[in-house]
């Protein structure tokens, strides 16, 4: 596979892609993440799907931009990199955010997307379908305080990525997680700073802004546009949550086509790396069924 950044009109996004005349499967990280969070999975479609995997704006080692961080902004920049790739057509599976950003994408040009896997937009943040739901001024104290969380966040220093790395480890092993896909997706999470010590790629002006623009985001109107059969990920603990569950029917209740399957012990996010062989078999049965 080639990786490269491909320079857009408005930014740089890095992106590693095989193509050739078989059908696109479109990978979509999730947020603070990484394309390489897909190294467990892209080899099982390699054989038969041509595959692409971006960096998302702001993420890995495209450009980190100060605005432009809103679910739509990002699909954006995706659809002009297909453009940009000659994609007509795409399988797209997108974990958290990027589930987010392949909604974005299957609402706003229903001729691109064939199918959708959503291991995530699950839900919103606010309101009936949301996780917090109440009167507008307990919202917006709601709101005060995740505010104040992220605006004390530290954008921690590293001398070494291994410093960085053997943290991370410890932290999964305890866990019973750590396997190597893990290893790749935290070997490419951090950037070099000018003085030579490592920061995360993944920067507080980032994540502030796509969190504050998320809060407002209304998953059902996204739902009502989409024209493509959409499969449906919940992890186990998504799954266990009554709003969460009740949500992802109502969302599902809007479309033509759909499937929720859950895979056991799944956890949101992570279960790409947690359990590739079990989330890419899902993943390409899915995909499948909708391929030409």
């Amino acid at each position: 596979m080639k990786e490269e950044i491909i320079k857009l009109e408005h930014i740089g996004i890095n992106v590693k892609y095989s193509l050739d005349y078989k059908e696109v499967v479109l990978f979509l990280h999730f947020s603070g993440g990484n394309l390489n969070m897909w190294e467990g999975i892209i080899p099982q479609f390699a054989d038969k799907y041509s595959v692409i995997a971006p960096d998302f704006r702001g993420h890995g080692k495209s450009d980190k931009p100060l605005t432009g961080y809103h679910i739509d902004d990002m699909a954006n920049d995706i659809y002009i990199l297909l453009q940009r790739l000659n994609v007509i057509h795409c399988h797209i599976v997108g974990s958290s955010m990027g589930a987010e950003i392949g909604l974005s994408l299957a609402a706003s040009h229903p001729e691109l997307v064939k199918s959708l896997i959503c291991e995530g937009a699950l839900c919103n943040e606010f309101g009936e379908h949301g996780l917090f739901n109440g009167t507008e001024d307990e919202i917006e104290q709601n709101k005060e305080v995740q505010r104040a969380q992220l605006a004390e966040r530290i954008e921690r220093v590293f001398k070494t990525k291994d410093e960085y790395i053997e943290e991370e480890r410890e932290e999964f092993v305890q866990e019973g997680l750590w396997n190597e896909y893990f290893l790749a997706y935290f070997e490419n999470n951090l950037q070099q700073m000018k003085d030579g010590n490592f920061t995360y790629c993944y920067l507080n002006h980032v994540r502030t802004e796509y969190i504050h623009k998320y809060w407002d985001v209304k998953f059902e109107q996204y739902y009502e546009k989409v024209q493509c059969p959409v499969l449906f990920l919940p992890g186990e603990e998504e799954w266990e949550d009554e709003k969460i569950r009740k949500s992802l029917h109502t969302f599902a209740s809007l479309l033509d086509i759909y499937e929720i399957e859950r895979i056991e012990k799944s956890i949101h996010a992570y279960v790409w790396m947690q359990l590739p062989i079990a989330a890419g078999e899902v993943a390409k049965r899915f995909i499948s069924k909708h391929a030409e």
